[in-house]
């Protein structure tokens, strides 16, 4: 049996293929050392500046600074929007070891924070890194001085002072002013949709954008540009110092001047009490809107922090919508009001406004009777009687004169269905019908005869019933119009912006009515207000010397009368009765400001419920007026005075029977107090 045997590999071979792997080896490594050497030197020489300034920028943050908001000011510098200084309390997340236990222990210093715990933790959570979140405003400074005392016990906790919107004057300029709130996802993504880059200063948590009115349509003026605070932050992002250098201090927002005056404003609030309504004054000079108010109101001082959700639904659900703005985003019947635009719409067509109609309480149209407001009847009338006693019947058997088209063409051009430049929106408007009108809005309809006008309708038209909708603003409008006389004026509620003023409103084109026919209509409202046997006359005196007054009443039903034996609404709900409106001008002689007054669901007559209150809003315009005022306090002549006060003591002064003479008290003029020899007999006020 042979010896097994055993094979070895050649030694020279074993050892070149040792040198071949460490040959790959070496130059593999000298490789990656030749490489790290060249990026080095490409980081620490050619690209060492840059480096050198991401590490600086890393080292520093820049925090945005809210800027304070531009201040809205009345017509005399009067801050009727403004900011005031409040303490708060900030979390900043990011500093704090444990949320919750930072909040409980913030629970036992401010307990009411415990019940929005869980809205906290919500905001903090959406804010961006480091950005400090408020959670709670408006501390009291023992509440203030507490926090700051345990402020090393609650870290990521800081408390400082800043600026929060105030309105001072609440509700009186609500709806025209609007109010300010946190910035929602739904703002964020309208600005994205018009295509708009969104500016970082919204994402802070404690800013607030213009939510309504002048603070919304002019928010890019009144926000301001934000500044900055660059700080000094280690490793983990927390603030170590600030680099005051680098730092930009914020601009504030424009200041805005408004056409409002505040006295006035805040006395037509006054007025309306209880009611609900809305009031509109103007310039007749130039369109400046000095009131435009809207009843009942809220303090919009409510809506900055947040409305609680009990409060909103409160306002939102009562019946007489406090939330709505009434002076120009509430549509109503205009009544006999719109008497005055139908007059013009007849006279255009050529009717003689010395032709009488016999008016015996009805006026017979097809198989219908249209009744007056006067079942008695007005005995002949013409236009000017007609206006004055507001004549149903002289309108029904005029009005197809012009038609409904005629009527429609001078209600565009005194001021109806149009929105007006005045700088905020949620304008509505309104209707007034026409042949086109109507079949445009029975379009659907199948039935043909849905679309054609017939005659008989105008006759609710030509008295401000049926599809007429008119707005507080639109009245006002017109009577302005109608004392200015020549120009067609478009009302101004913006003054200024940022110190540069804006156009006035009798920048325009002049009205397409001859100025016979303006004085035609003048002439009527004087006697509404100022002829013994106006419907307007004790509610009309404005007890300042030798000023008087012009206008017109109106009564929009908003239920029918057919088959009801009395029109007072004492036995009805509040929403089945009659609004009242009443639109005026003053002084008579020489037209300063117009007026328009809108009481929903006032009750019987424009006269009992509108006058008295357009007349004390008047009243605070005339006398704050220099001019005026200087008139006024000018002695009337002796002959004057003693007729003022035979004409007194033979009248009476007592208001009527239902007149909110309580609510709305009235000040007799001061050169001739007034006597009275006891109540006057009550007699219906016409529509």
């Amino acid at each position: 049996m042979s010896e097994p045997s055993i094979f070895f590999s050649d030694v020279n071979e074993r050892q070149g293929s040792f040198l071949r792997r460490t040959f790959v080896v070496g130059g593999l490594t000298a490789l990656g050392i030749t490489a790290l050497t060249v990026r080095l030197a490409q980081l620490q020489v050619v690209q060492a500046q840059e480096y050198a300034t991401l590490a600086t920028n890393n080292q520093f943050n820049f925090r945005l600074v809210p800027p304070p908001r531009g201040r809205i000011l009345d017509r005399n510098g009067v801050v009727i929007a403004g900011n005031r200084p409040s303490f708060r309390v900030l979390v900043v997340r990011d500093e704090t070891k444990d949320l919750d236990q930072t909040l409980d222990l913030l629970g036992r210093l401010l307990p009411d924070t415990v019940d929005r715990r869980r809205a906290i933790i919500r905001d903090v959570n959406a804010a961006p890194r480091f950005s400090p979140v408020p959670v709670k405003s408006d501390l009291t400074w023992e509440e203030f001085a507490k926090v700051n005392i345990y402020a090393p016990e609650l870290p990521g906790v800081m408390a400082d002072m800043n600026e929060a919107r105030f309105y001072p004057f609440g509700g009186s300029f609500a709806h025209v002013i609007g109010y300010v709130a946190k910035v929602s996802d739904r703002d964020v993504q309208a600005i994205k949709d018009r295509g708009e880059e969104v500016p970082q200063i919204l994402y802070n948590p404690g800013f607030r954008i213009g939510r309504s009115g002048i603070e919304k349509a002019l928010d890019a003026d009144l926000r301001g540009e934000a500044g900055g605070t660059r700080v000094e932050v280690d490793a983990r992002g927390r603030v170590v110092a600030e680099d005051v250098g680098g730092s930009r201090p914020a601009v504030p927002g424009k200041d805005v001047v408004l056409t409002l005056d505040a006295d006035v404003q805040n006395r037509a609030l006054e007025v309306f009490g209880e009611e609900s309504g809305g009031c509109v004054v103007m310039d007749v000079r130039n369109g400046d809107i000095l009131c435009m108010t809207s009843a009942p109101s809220f303090d919009p001082n409510l809506f900055v922090g947040g409305v609680p959700s009990a409060t909103y639904r409160a306002l939102s659900d009562y019946e007489r919508k406090p939330l709505l703005d009434k002076a120009i985003g509430g549509v109503f019947h205009p009544g006999s009001t719109f008497k005055l635009t139908t007059s013009l719409a007849l006279l255009a067509a050529g009717v003689d406004p010395a032709e009488r109609v016999n008016c015996g309480g009805g006026y017979r149209f097809g198989n219908r009777t249209f009744r007056c407001w006067s079942r008695s009847g007005h005995g002949p009338q013409d236009m000017h009687d007609a206006i004055k006693n507001s004549c149903d019947v002289y309108f029904y058997h005029m009005c197809n004169r012009a038609g409904v088209d005629g009527i429609h063409d001078a209600a565009r051009k005194i001021g109806f269905m149009q929105t007006f430049d005045i700088g905020v929106g949620n304008q509505k408007t309104g209707s007034i019908p026409s042949r086109a009108w109507k079949a445009e809005y029975n379009r659907n309809n199948p039935n043909p005869d849905s679309r054609t006008w017939y005659p008989g309708e105008t006759l609710s038209v030509a008295i401000g019933q049926g599809d007429v909708n008119v707005t507080a603003l639109q009245l006002a409008v017109m009577v302005s119009r109608i004392a200015n006389g020549v120009k067609a004026l478009q009302p101004r509620l913006i003054k200024s912006v940022g110190g540069v003023d804006r156009p006035s409103g009798a920048a325009v084109p002049d009205l397409p009515f001859p100025r016979e026919h303006m004085e035609v209509v003048r002439q009527g409202m004087v006697a509404v207000a100022n002829d013994r046997t106006g419907g307007a006359y004790r509610q009309s005196q404005l007890g300042l010397g030798d000023i008087q007054m012009a206008g017109k009443t109106g009564t929009a039903q908003v239920r029918s009368y057919d088959n009801v034996a009395s029109r007072s609404s004492s036995s009805v709900g509040w929403a089945l009765k009659d609004h009242n409106l009443f639109v005026a001008f003053a002084p008579v002689d020489a037209p300063r400001y117009g007026i328009a007054v809108i009481v929903e669901h006032g009750g019987l007559a424009g006269s009992t419920a509108a006058a008295p209150r357009a007349r004390e809003i008047m009243r605070t315009v005339l006398l704050k007026d220099p001019e005026m005022r200087a008139r006024i306090e000018r002695p009337l002549p002796p002959a004057a005075e003693g007729a003022a006060l035979a004409e007194d003591e033979a009248f009476g002064a007592a208001p009527e029977p239902d007149a909110p003479a309580t609510a709305v008290p009235a000040t007799p003029r001061p050169s001739a107090p007034t006597t009275s020899t006891g109540p006057r007999p009550y007699l219906a006020e016409p529509r």
